[in-house]
């Protein structure tokens, strides 16, 4: 076995420039921690396009370099390896928490001077590990990287993946499955359970924390007097926006508990998420979310939920009278469902090519979802069929209610006067022909785990990579599955 070590070998070459800014602020915020040695990385998936974008060359070293670096088996100079403090309230419960099974590199710094984060989630042991062992299993890392990487295709602000690597050893779990590591990068891992954990400490790590964020992720708010309202409401703003951009496509998180919750606004952690198919608001697929807390329609509740949590820790910076903090703190969050709300119907009104606002979308809009929902309609399919002009082929299409709503609809779309096609052409911008569908992630997964196969996972990336053109090797991605009852997903961790 290896130790791992900053021997810097591949640094040059491949371009890493980091800089570790979040290690300056008080130490009670992270731990020193080095992956854990690992007998044989084996790269499973590069992500060569991210790469290009992070201006890193992986094509300059050789494939065991590779699995080498992302394994944490051979740590780039500058580098300094810590493992985050957070806390978290996880379905409605508080709990103290932090990296127990990922390691921050510390932060890279783009060819435009952005600053992202590396992590190495898999890598072993740290002292936020809880009993745990700190590993990964193959499948999962997967699961992140593909859908993590669809979600950016479809243009929603996610964290990205680089690599998979396997680490040739067992990782046990319901049963014996393969260890393997990913690196994570984001704009950040600071979540709203970061500012409970600093908020329980003191005062003072709590304003840390808060003007580190500022500067980082609100860099305009830095002088502004009243900054740490400013702060809340944009990160509120973002959220907002966030997850109104999940229910456009019909994404389900499965476990939005505080510390899935990233400051920057985007979304993090894909443990127990899926795409919903039939269009029903309570669809809930993760296997421990017995009561539907985080169902598909639950989601903007949730989130205005945690971003109450995420109010709490900011209440010394508000104001120092804690009636007069709360009442501030109030009015923001009061906002946020006119604010989501903002965000959502700016965004179905494009899935249905509206390009001007009438007082009666939002009936039209729901009329539509309540069709879909009492006859079983695909949610991604029934959007896109309708982005061709004429009434979309097949027998569900030829329903009554579906005829009058359809007819209601082209007057409205008259109304808005444009061209013949300007509308479709719209639709076709925001409403996939391709999504994960969660048989054929699964299809991929069981492949690559029981038969080390990656090319359907490949495939299937590739399908996703473009996923508002419509493309032949496609085709086979667009269906959902005959019957789907009783899928589950899991946290893998």
């Amino acid at each position: 076995m290896v130790t791992p070590t900053a021997s810097g070998t591949d640094s040059d070459s491949v371009g890493w420039r980091f800089d570790n800014t979040y290690a300056r602020l008080p130490d009670v915020l992270f731990d020193p921690a080095n992956p854990v040695a690992v007998r044989k990385p084996q790269v499973a998936i590069l992500n060569h396009s991210l790469a290009d974008k992070l201006g890193l060359n992986l094509r300059a070293i050789p494939l065991k370099a590779a699995a080498a670096l992302f394994a944490g088996q051979d740590l780039p100079v500058g580098s300094q390896p810590i493992a985050q403090a957070y806390a978290g309230h996880q379905y409605g419960g508080f709990t103290m928490l932090g990296d127990g099974r990922a390691v921050l590199l510390g932060e890279h710094r783009t060819p435009s001077g952005r600053h992202v984060d590396i992590q190495l989630k898999g890598s072993g042991r740290t002292r936020f590990s809880r009993g745990g062992d700190g590993r990964a299993a193959l499948g999962p890392m997967l699961r992140e990287y593909v859908i993590s990487e669809a979600m950016a295709a479809l243009g929603i602000p996610t964290t990205r993946s680089l690599a998979v690597v396997t680490t040739g050893e067992p990782v046990y779990r319901e049963s014996i499955r393969r260890g393997a590591v990913l690196t994570r990068v984001a704009a950040s891992h600071i979540r709203v359970g970061t500012f409970e954990y600093a908020a329980r400490r003191d005062e003072a790590t709590l304003r840390a924390l808060t003007d580190y964020a500022i500067a980082r992720h609100f860099p305009e708010l830095i002088d502004a007097p009243g900054k740490y309202l400013d702060f809340f409401r944009a990160v509120t703003d973002r959220q907002a926006s966030l997850v109104a951009r999940w229910q456009h496509v019909g994404f389900i998180h499965g476990v939005m508990n505080t510390d899935n919750v990233a400051i920057s606004g985007e979304t993090i952690d894909y443990g127990p998420c899926a795409f919903m198919n039939a269009y029903d608001p309570g669809t809930v697929f993760s296997s421990i979310d017995h009561g539907g807390r985080y169902a598909y329609g639950n989601q903007p509740n949730i989130m205005q939920w945690n971003l109450a949590r995420f109010a709490e820790t900011l209440l010394p910076l508000l104001d120092p009278e804690p009636e007069k903090a709360v009442a501030i703190a109030t009015e923001v969050l009061e906002n946020f469902p006119a604010e989501f709300e903002r965000y959502w119907l700016a965004g179905m009104r494009k899935k249905l090519g509206l390009q001007t606002d009438e007082a009666g979308d939002v009936e039209l809009i729901q009329a539509l979802l309540d069709w879909m929902r009492k006859s079983r309609a695909d949610f991604t399919n029934t959007f896109r069929d309708l982005s061709s002009e004429g009434l979309p082929a097949g027998d569900r299409y030829r329903e009554p209610e579906f005829q009058a709503w359809h007819d209601r609809w082209q007057k409205r779309l008259g109304r808005d006067g444009l061209q013949n096609g300007v509308s479709y052409n719209l639709m076709k911008s925001v409403n996939p022909t391709a999504i994960p569908r969660n048989h054929r992630v699964e299809e991929a997964l069981s492949a690559a785990e029981e038969r080390d196969d990656l090319s359907v996972l490949h495939r299937l990336h590739e399908a996703l990579a473009s996923p508002y053109e419509s493309r032949e090797e496609q085709t086979e991605y667009r269906d959902p599955p005959a019957n789907e009852y009783g899928y589950r997903t899991f946290c893998g961790t």
